[in-house]
């Protein structure tokens, strides 16, 4: 077999023309919020942040991890009976009498449309067989995830404790990991939820409080309300028009509805989802031995305002084939990666797989796919 000389391929393509402009600057939004981030759902990008790092008392917006935690118990299905210390939380309330009986999925519905304490304890107690043992498993969560500056001590949110806190910029990781979940989606944006009624011959009917999502803003997907005393207005959303995903995050914000539909109009009129590569075969790598034979496995994507396109560039990195790969079979089944810099930063890097007979991989769901490649990217761990 002949030696191949290169040890990697480097192609740089300039997409564009003009010189490329950063994402918008934080003066151009007039948020009210002390703290506020926009991030594009499926790249985590982020375009527009206010104190995004700033540690906050966070009220409701708790209770979008302990919905997680609820769903990732694959329990939805199981009966919860409520204790007395349940019922008794203080605040926000569904009006849970101790000893009813709920499926875990309603105590789920009425956590984030009502915005139920009773129901948040009630979580908490039957998955982590307390408020602290519940806490325990909501920090283990939010270090897998990525959530640095945050600290969970109920699964509430009320102002019990000045050691439970978080930033704008975690929240909002946060709910792009949540939303890759079906179940969770279905719930943050379900405007009407009926759920039985032990006690009496009609259901319960709880309307979301999310006013973007139920009166406000028609692109509005989701997401969570909170308010208490030291913490003030505190909203989580998600928006989507036209196959552009954002999610939105204010803390301390007495016009919160306004701010977050500022930063959608914004982020909508300004950047597009832009596709960089179409997934399947690589034609574009030069070295003989990889041609036709080297492919990546999803779409290379990225929100890109128009003046940035031009300055995007893409290098494909390769390994040196090796002596012992003169049958495809023993040549590894990836092989380098493909990797795109926006402004010199790197924004993406797909894995580049080789035709080897063994490339196929085995059938998993998309949101067991997406997990995976979360945890990757932020270096966590995943188990």
């Amino acid at each position: 077999m002949i030696l191949m000389k290169k040890s990697s391929i480097f192609i740089a393509v300039l997409l564009i023309v003009i010189s490329a402009l950063p994402i918008y600057p934080k003066q151009a939004l007039g948020v009210s919020a002390q703290s506020a981030i926009l991030m594009d759902q499926k790249t985590g990008r982020i375009l527009f942040s206010k104190d995004e790092n700033t540690k906050r008392r966070i009220a409701s917006i708790t209770k979008i991890m302990t919905a997680v935690l609820a769903v990732e118990s694959g329990k939805l299905e199981n009966t919860v009976t409520v204790s007395s210390s349940a019922a008794g939380t203080e605040g926000s309330s569904l009006y849970l009498k101790a000893g009813e009986k709920a499926k875990l999925k309603d105590l789920v519905y009425g956590l984030m449309l009502r915005s139920g304490n009773d129901a948040a304890m009630a979580i908490a107690e039957y998955i982590g067989g307390s408020k602290e043992g519940f806490a325990y498993l909501m920090n283990q969560k939010a270090a897998q995830i990525g959530m640095t500056n945050t600290n969970f001590t109920n699964p509430h949110g009320l102002d019990d404790s000045g050691s439970h806190y978080s930033t704008a910029y975690d929240m909002a990781l946060l709910m792009r990991y949540a939303m890759q979940d079906p179940a969770f989606k279905e719930i943050s944006g379900t405007k009407v939820h009926r759920a039985p009624n032990p006690d009496e011959k009609w259901d319960r009917v709880w309307k979301n409080k999310n006013k973007l999502l139920t009166s406000l803003y028609e692109y509005c997907t989701g997401g969570k309300t909170g308010y208490t005393k030291l913490a003030k207005r505190t909203l989580v959303t998600t928006a989507s028009k036209e196959g552009r995903d954002f999610i939105a995050v204010t803390i301390n914000a007495p016009d919160d509805w306004n701010d977050h539909i500022s930063m959608y109009e914004t982020a909508f009129s300004k950047y597009d989802l832009y596709k960089i590569k179409s997934k399947g075969m690589l034609n574009e790598a030069g070295d003989v031995f990889y041609k036709d034979r080297v492919f990546i496995t999803r779409d290379v994507v990225y929100p890109l305002s128009d003046e940035e396109k031009n300055n995007l560039r893409v290098q494909i990195n390769l390994q040196k084939p090796d002596q012992s790969w003169e049958k495809p079979s023993n040549v590894p089944s990836v092989v380098g990666s493909y990797e795109v810099t926006l402004d010199e930063k790197l924004i993406q890097k797909v894995p580049i797989y080789y035709d080897n007979g063994k490339t196929e991989k085995p059938a998993v769901s998309f949101w067991q796919s997406f997990k995976q490649l979360f945890f990757a990217l932020t270096g966590a761990s995943y188990g």
